[in-house]
């Protein structure tokens, strides 16, 4: 009986073998296109990064800055407009131009106690960026300056330095917002030495660097809109949800319980069943509700970047304290409220930490992971990538922070606001020569 059924299926097995040898390249396109295309498109964008010339501005920092931070919001958004241009479908496939993901680095690092402030950006934007900072900030003084990530060993964690870093994450979707300058009080008080400057917890941080360490804080920003990351239509819906806005469902009834329906009231088959309610929605709104509602309007309103943060804490062996890596913690929970978003390191493979595995197995290759995560998250911060290159950015170790929530976490803060030693401040802006003194 299994040899009469045999007999009965071999010659579908013939028929299906027959078409396999015939049609089995026919997948293949669609197999094969996805991975095709990320490559070449990686192929072309490397291609255009290596024809673009990048450069450091150290920002010197005089000893009073008496501009608010509402004034480096107004760099921020002029860099959005400098930087934004969307390429087109011949400019990303076949120029391999992308989206200026890589077109601006803000920096912060100490160097054995010693405070810089850096931006990254291409060379050919730089007279425009110097115009946009100057316009707010004319005391500042604006030099190029070499890549200081340079200046180490560059197969770090290595037999003589050591490192421990984190790529940091938001909590809730992009929509929900940060606190910002504004709920710091900042923009209230007429004196200096009493505004409150949630920069000066970093910078009293990397004052306690000791010569033969360094902590550098690292902040990529790329300007996006809507069409490149729907963030604001999520907080529409986020906002609708919140205010109880939500349309009615078509109601499913029997056939006739719809004819009685139609005779009763005359109403269509099909009908929106609408409760009528005599408080309105919004007047039910908890207070927390309406700072959230507030609060995710208010980021909507102004231009998104999308960003990724990142901290590195290095040295020699011999001066590297591990816990020194908890200064850097302290000041991004400035900026984090439960009801609203908040910033916190993004867990595993994003963090230079290996928890020991009950697979017995896996705990001995735990210190070659180890090794290989420190080396992954310094190569990223010398290369100016986000924590998921190759791939696209996404929520959440990428978010998208407006240009109020930017400039908040990184200004030029006043000796007064943030007293802490070491900060490279200039005495006074150097003048250029009248223009009518003679030449000999």
């Amino acid at each position: 009986m299994l040899l009469d059924s045999l007999k009965i299926l071999m010659p579908i097995f013939s028929q299906v073998w027959q078409i396999l040898r015939t049609w089995w390249w026919l997948p293949l396109p669609f197999i094969l296109w996805w991975p095709f295309s990320f490559l070449w498109l990686w192929w072309r964008t490397d291609k255009f990064l290596k024809k673009t010339k990048f450069i450091f501005l150290e920002i010197k920092i005089p000893k009073e800055v008496l501009k608010p931070m509402r004034a480096m919001e107004r760099v921020v958004d002029g860099l959005w407009q400098i930087f934004y241009d969307a390429p087109d479908w011949w400019e990303k496939w076949v120029d391999g131009k992308i989206d200026p993901s890589l077109s601006c680095s803000f920096e912060i690092a100490s160097i054995g106690g010693e405070s810089h402030f850096f931006i990254k950006i291409p060379e050919a934007n730089r007279d425009s960026i110097e115009s946009v900072i100057y316009s707010q900030y004319p005391e500042i003084e604006i030099s190029k300056a070499d890549d200081y990530t340079k200046h180490i060993p560059q197969d770090i964690p290595n037999k003589d330095w050591d490192l421990w870093g984190a790529d940091y994450k938001f909590f809730k979707p992009n929509p929900y917002p940060i606190r910002t300058y504004i709920e710091f009080e900042t923009e209230r008080e007429p004196l200096e030495e009493k505004r409150i400057d949630p920069l000066a917890t970093l910078l009293e941080s990397l004052a306690k660097i000791k010569p033969g360490e360094q902590l550098w804080v690292q902040i990529i920003a790329n300007p996006v809109t809507d069409k490149e990351v729907p963030w604001v239509t999520e907080g529409k819906k986020i906002r609708d949800e919140l205010a109880r806005r939500t349309e009615g469902k078509p109601v499913q009834k029997p056939m006739l319980l719809e004819a009685a329906d139609v005779l009763i009231t005359g109403e269509p088959p099909g009908g929106v069943k609408k409760e009528k309610e005599l408080i309105p929605p919004e007047m039910k709104l908890t207070p927390g509700e309406r700072d959230i509602i507030t609060g995710v309007e208010k980021k909507m309103a102004k231009r998104g970047f999308q960003t990724s943060i990142r901290f590195i804490y290095l040295g020699q062996k011999e001066v590297f304290f591990k816990p020194k890596l908890r200064l850097v913690l302290s000041f991004f929970s400035n900026f984090g409220t439960n009801n609203l978003n908040f910033l916190a390191p993004y867990g595993q493979p994003f963090i230079t930490k290996v928890p020991k595995s009950w697979f017995l197995p896996i705990n001995l290759v735990r210190n070659r992971r180890l090794y290989l995560r420190k080396r992954s998250i310094f190569r990223k911060y010398v290369l100016r990538f986000h924590p998921l290159f190759p791939r696209k950015p996404k929520w959440p170790s990428s978010f998208i922070l407006n240009t109020e929530e930017l400039a908040t976490i990184f200004h030029f803060p006043g000796q007064r606001t943030a007293s802490a030693p070491f900060i490279k401040r200039i005495e006074s802006k150097k003048g250029e020569a009248p223009s009518g003194l003679p030449s000999e």
